[in-house]
């Protein structure tokens, strides 16, 4: 992208919207995304450090009057500086609190769509880290009432859900800018990781002036994951900073130069992948569907939910899984059409197994959450039906190639046939002669494929008249020597007969066989897939379980006992979660998969 667009307009009549432009320009990213957005009050800098980011001087538009230029939600997309085949979006957001806005309802929405669709929040503030600050921050105490992790129908009346911000929440990133303070606690140098873990100290107390000291603070350190913080000098004069856009660096206060290249590395090396529950990690396709998941519910009236725009997410990317591995079948199947007809079809059912395994790797690395297996049954389905395509299409092959191969053989003999060759004493034995050398001729040919007996029972059924005719009419043969040569050419079409079946058998045989290894192949991946998604959630657990633990010894220092208990809880579920005994896969597969299906793959498990 050149430059910016807007992803989500904010009108002035209240509503927001997903703007298709950029969806379009979203939908073109099949790489991971690492998303920085950034959020503050309006005129303090926030266009700026995000030009940094996308290593332009401008981009974003920069306001150098009290007007706001940003309005709803702005993107940028760029190829990622430091991690490979990943892409960079920056978000830049609309100023909370601009005094030229005729409707502010949408700041908090602003807000909480920011913060579901980065993977790292940037809060952009002046000057120090005081109540003021905090103050500009108050959207992060509305989180709640913006943000639900599961639907309504799965919601407990008694649960609380912000417990489960944190699994799901960016890191958090507060940048102070025209810092004019110096870095120390009670004549002690600090970093500025310690003096924002010191501006997030809870105080002790009940008194409603304390709980609202307390409230965007608690919120803070309960809903991200992790919290960073950088201080920036005056980048310039009050005149320069007019047009900061068009000056060099080399005008610019050194200190804040340096301030702003520690930044961008850092955002460069620790901004993670933008990640859903089970550690999926999303490309901007992906982005581009939940944003318009949550957008659509805010325009309904409802609150977005997480776990409805995943599966939402889930639905849409399943269905393209199916069909990238489909195509993926195709593709490689294509290849080897140039080859048809293969000669045997154990050769082709190896290479249909070859490309379904193929395909099959495709749809689990692009597949997630596909509840009670269902996109991975319909690809099942729909492989075998393509299956069936490319069989039919090598066996037609096989058949115009054995027909023109007979017709070019058999050319000589049809028109001696017209001319009366074999009508004379002694064609008969003559005629035989010659269908006995075009016979081992045909067979010996390599390269007719899979239906060249066939073909060649249909020749010689047609020849059946003429044979018929030269016998009667060979003056030479007794009437007994004409009953025994008539026999003999049964038989032989008999055994030709037989062994087409034999073989019809056989192909019938090696076919299960295949379906059998290709279910089989599933159950192996499911299984494998199942596994990691299970190992997973346990270490997103283990992580949550930690991070609860640090809460609830940050809120026994400053004697809070009670939500010390609620922590507590949520510790002892998070373990319970993880020690949790899981279903046998054979027993889930067997009872969702129909009746003969169902029944193979138990036969296989055991």
């Amino acid at each position: 992208m050149d430059n910016p667009v807007c992803l989500i307009e904010n009108h002035e009549d209240g509503t927001i919207k997903v703007n298709k432009d950029a969806l379009d320009i979203l939908s073109r990213f099949t790489q991971k995304v690492v998303v920085v957005a950034i959020v503050g009050k309006y005129r303090t800098g926030k266009s700026y450090l995000m030009n940094i980011l996308a290593g332009r001087k401008n981009g974003f538009s920069l306001g150098s009057t009290v007007q706001s230029k940003t309005k709803g939600i702005w993107m940028w997309c760029v190829p990622h500086p430091v991690k490979r085949e990943h892409t960079l979006v920056l978000l830049d957001t609309e100023g909370l609190g601009d005094v030229e806005k005729g409707n502010s309802q949408n700041d908090s929405w602003i807000f909480a769509l920011t913060v579901l669709l980065s993977s790292t929040l940037v809060f952009n503030s002046m000057g120090t880290i005081d109540q003021q600050a905090m103050d500009q921050l108050h959207y992060v105490t509305e989180l709640t009432e913006k943000i639900k992790v599961k639907s309504a129908e799965q919601q407990s009346d008694f649960e609380d859900e912000s417990s489960e911000f944190k699994r799901f929440f960016p890191s958090f990133v507060w940048c102070v800018r025209d810092f004019n303070l110096e870095l120390k606690i009670n004549g002690k140098d600090i970093t500025e990781d310690e003096y924002l873990k010191n501006a997030l100290k809870l105080k002790s107390g009940m008194s409603s002036a304390v709980r609202n000291y307390n409230l965007p603070r608690e919120c803070i350190l309960h809903y991200f994951h992790s919290h960073k913080c950088f201080v920036f000098d005056r980048p310039a004069s009050k005149t320069d900073l007019q047009n900061i856009d068009n000056i060099l660096d080399s005008q610019l206060d050194p200190a804040f130069v340096q301030q702003t290249k520690k930044f961008s590395e850092y955002m460069y090396e620790m901004s993670p992948v933008k990640t859903l529950s089970g550690g999926y990690m999303m490309t901007g396709r992906g982005l581009g569907d939940v944003a318009v998941s949550y957008v659509e519910a805010i325009r309904s009236g409802s609150i977005p939910s997480m776990e409805n725009a995943v599966l939402a997410l889930a639905t849409i990317e399943n269905s393209r899984a199916v069909q990238e591995a489909l195509s993926k079948y195709e593709q490689l199947m294509n290849d080897h059409v140039r080859e048809f007809p293969i000669e045997t079809h154990e050769e082709f059912l190896n290479l249909d197994k070859e490309c379904h395994s193929e395909a099959l790797g495709v749809f689990m690395k692009l597949s997630f959450k596909d509840e009670n297996q269902e996109y991975q049954f319909m690809l099942i389905e729909q492989l075998g039906q393509k299956k069936l395509v490319y069989q039919q299409q090598n066996e037609q092959i096989s058949i115009v190639k054995c027909r023109a191969l007979l017709q070019e053989l058999s050319a000589t003999m049809e028109k001696e046939i017209s001319e009366g060759k074999f009508s004379v004493p002694g064609g008969y034995k003559l005629f035989t002669r010659e269908k006995k050398a075009l016979e081992v001729d045909y067979l010996k040919t390599k390269g007719k494929g899979v239906k060249s007996l066939e073909v060649l029972q249909e020749f010689l059924k047609e020849k059946e008249n003429v044979e018929s005719a030269i016998l009667i009419a060979d003056k030479t043969l007794e009437e007994k020597e004409k009953k025994l040569a008539e026999q003999r050419s049964q038989a032989e079409a008999a055994a030709r007969e037989k062994e087409i079946l034999e073989k019809a058998n056989l192909d019938l045989k090696n076919n299960m066989e295949n379906e059998k290894e290709n279910y089989k192949m599933h159950v192996e991946m499911l299984e494998k897939k199942m596994g990691e998604e299970r190992e997973q959630v346990k270490k997103e657990n283990e992580w949550l379980i930690t991070e609860k633990l640090k809460e609830q010894q940050e809120m026994l220092s400053a004697g809070f006992k009670k939500q010390c208990g609620m922590l507590e809880d949520e510790i002892n579920r998070l373990r319970e979660e993880n020690h949790k005994p899981t279903s046998l896969l054979g027993e889930i597969l067997t009872e969702l998969l129909p009746g003969r299906l169902g029944k193979f793959v138990k036969k296989i498990l055991l």
